[in-house]
């Protein structure tokens, strides 16, 4: 069974190795996760997965490779010993629920005959007394009532199940889902150059002991600044209309750039950038930063990342007039160029689906601007972001 569960993962995609499985077994023997499933699959996705961005392509192989394992009879045939089964349940039973086991004739009696109505049912079942379903009064099923009884299924009724078969459903985490503020940090931090500056006051142990070793032994202490991430942003974020969906995810971005990076400054747009921009959206009609100002006043060096769904009318990009707040004189495909032509590094981060991206055309056009640096906001799309602005 686990050589196959293995292949399995190996087909999923999942760099696991011989050693990974050996490890699984002798865990096994030493009964590391025993009678319990959930365990078992903890244990497994520890010893089988080494990167944490394979948890989804797990819970999927997991889920598919156990899944054929159908009826009670595979069960307990292949995951669950008769040694334990009977005796390990017993113990964790009430004396009243041992009572409603006896009152069927015991757990022997109980679980045979649910076996044995496995085999008689061949559809699913709706309410009723007898069958293996849902809703009814059954001692076998889900969703119903009956006082001792087999619950089939994750989520019970009135809970008065003497055993649960139940489906475990994993919650799937992989390099496509979108992300909180600590995982965006993560990845975020592929972006770093550190420098030391500022006062001198950091322990540099190193220098320390070298100059009081070369004092004699008389102690020298030595400092230096403190190291910080020296990397420059200016951060961009579209703001309203199609991007209000998306405000969550981008206070989670925003937070966690503020905490990676020390030299970052961060403006306001609508759909596009054109001739000025905002950094506070309350008072963005009497308080606008010319983009000229920006383009004079940041460095060639600051990284610039634009976060927006590049979602809008194609004139609101390629054409003077374009705007729907206002008359820009120049396209906002001009403003971009003069953008491209101070800064060495643009890229353009979108929360929607990158799946999504061929069906609007702005998209597309915006894709086409920034020569194909945009970016999807997920673990993978940052990372591959970070890379290229750290290139």
């Amino acid at each position: 069974m686990l050589i196959n569960f293995f292949h399995g993962l190996k087909e999923a995609g999942i760099p696991v190795t011989t050693r990974e499985l050996l490890d699984l077994m002798e865990g096994l023997k030493r009964h590391v996760a025993f009678s319990d499933m959930d365990d078992f699959y903890y244990f497994s996705r520890t010893c089988m997965v080494k990167d944490e961005k394979y948890f989804d392509r797990f819970d999927r192989a997991f889920g598919a490779h156990f899944k054929e394992l159908e009826g009670l009879d595979d069960i307990i045939e292949t995951l669950i010993p008769d040694d334990w089964l009977r005796s390990e349940f017993m113990k964790n039973l009430t004396d009243e629920e041992k009572e409603k086991i006896e009152s069927l004739g015991g757990l022997e009696k109980l679980i045979e005959e649910f076996k044995n109505r496995l085999e008689e049912q061949k559809e699913r079942h709706q309410g009723g007394n007898k069958w293996v379903g849902t809703g009814g009064t059954s001692p076998f099923g889900q969703e119903g009532y009956h006082p001792e009884g087999i619950r089939v299924g994750p989520n019970g009724g009135n809970k008065k199940a003497v055993k649960v078969w139940d489906k475990r459903d994993f919650k799937n985490l992989d390099d496509s889902v979108q992300l909180g503020t600590r995982n965006i940090k993560v990845a975020m931090r592929r972006l770093r150059k550190f420098a030391r500056t500022g006062a001198a006051d950091e322990l540099d142990l190193d220098d320390t002991i070298s100059s009081t070793a070369r004092n004699a032994g008389m102690l020298d202490i030595k400092m230096v600044p403190e190291r910080h991430n020296a990397v420059k942003v200016l951060l961009f974020f579209d703001v309203g209309g199609s991007m209000d969906p998306h405000v969550k995810v981008c206070e989670e971005l925003f937070s966690a750039a503020r905490t990676e990076f020390k030299h970052m400054e961060n403006f306001y747009f609508h759909n596009f950038v054109y001739e000025s921009v905002w950094g506070n959206n309350i008072r963005r009609h009497n308080e606008r930063t010319q983009m000229l100002d920006i383009l004079h006043k940041y460095s060639r060096d600051y990284k610039v990342i634009f976060v927006g769904d590049a979602s809008m009318s194609p004139y609101e990009i390629v054409q003077p007039g374009g705007s729907v707040e206002h008359w820009n004189e120049e396209s906002g495909e001009v403003w971009m160029r003069r953008l491209q032509d101070v800064y060495d590094k643009i890229i353009w981060i979108n929360p929607t689906p990158e799946e999504d991206w061929q069906f609007t055309q702005s998209v597309a056009i915006t894709h086409q601007l920034l020569e194909g640096k945009m970016y999807p906001l997920t673990l993978k799309g940052l990372e591959e972001g970070m890379a290229y602005l750290t290139k």
